[in-house]
This record gives structure tokens, sequence and C-alpha cells, in this order.
């Protein structure tokens, strides 16, 4: 059984990881060319290549304050329209939720002078828990967004199947959440 993570993007991160949580496939994925829709169809056709039917898989959700809404909406949509037409299905997780599963809370510092973490900070701040968390780093934040993603998936499943959940209290709340249908 493969767990995958997808975090869909002008670049899309693609993470494939087995039960254990090793990792089977990890890529980013960017489509042909520089012009759309020529390169969202070719990073769509891609990303379905890799995508099997028995596959668990987790989306990252819409990121509302992107500055590449529109781009990324289109990919979010394109991929999960490739999904539905397959008939696979897959969980929507929060961007918040997938930084909450790794402890990231979006803010700095102690209480009466915390400062918000925004773009470079934020993705630092990802990239130093995923590596504290499960002693995994990639070159690109896409990539370490979509293991996290797969990580969730296998958790997700994992309570689904057992009916517990033993993670991190943060953790079991994501997939608490997710279980219970609001992202």
């Amino acid at each position: 059984m493969r767990f995958i993570g997808i975090d869909p993007s002008t670049k899309t991160g693609f993470v494939a990881i087995n039960e254990h949580g090793e990792i089977l496939k990890e890529k980013e994925i960017t489509g042909i060319g520089t012009v759309d829709p020529k390169r969202m169809r070719t990073m769509i056709i891609d990303l379905m290549a890799h995508i099997q039917k028995e596959d668990v898989i987790a989306i990252e959700g819409f990121g509302y304050a992107s500055q590449q809404a529109v781009q990324n909406g289109g990919i979010g949509w394109g991929v999960r329209m490739a999904l539905d037409a397959r008939k696979i299905n897959y969980i929507e997780v929060a961007p918040n939720s997938l930084k909450k599963y790794i402890g990231v809370t979006g803010w700095i510092g102690e209480a009466g002078s915390k400062k918000r973490l925004t773009g470079p900070g934020k993705k630092k701040a990802v990239k130093k828990a995923v590596m504290e968390h499960f002693n995994y780093s990639h070159k690109s934040d896409n990539v370490i967004d979509a293991y996290v993603l797969a990580q969730i998936a296998l958790s997700h499943f994992v309570v689904q199947e057992t009916n517990s959940i033993n993670l991190i209290n943060y953790q079991a709340q994501v997939i608490d959440t997710i279980l219970k249908g609001a992202i």
C-alpha cells in the first residue's frame, strides 16, 4: 500500500511512502515549458502517471493568501478533476493543518512579543520541523510539504483501520479534524 502527498502549486510536490514511512518516490513536477495551459496540463499528466488506483492520497487544500492564487487554483482543480475522472478518492488537508501536524504554528517568539512567520521564515520553520519529526529533508519546499501530506495520509489510514490514535496531540487533532470532515 502507498500513501501519497500532493502539494499542488506552480511546482507541484509529489511524495509516495509505504506503510513504514519509507520513501518510494519523491518528485517536484513542473510540466513542459513556461506557457499555460500546456505547462499546467503536462504537469497534471506527469503527476497522474505516478498515481495508482489503491493509493491513499492527501492533497493540500487551497491557500487563499497566495500571490498566484488563480494559477494554483487551476492546478489544484485540475489535479482534483484528474483524480475524480479515475474515481480515486483523496483527503483535503488545509495549509494550516499541514503546518500544525508538524508543530508549526505560524508564530515565533514569546507571549507578548510574538511575530507572524511569513514567506521564507515559514518555509524554514516547516523544513526544520519536518527534519525534527521525520528526519526528512529535500531541496524543494513543495516536496517537503508533499512528504508531510503523505505522512498525514498514512496516519489517517491507520486511525481509520485501527480506530485508535497513537500520535502526538497536535497530530491527533489534525487527523481528528480531517475525520470529522472539517478542514
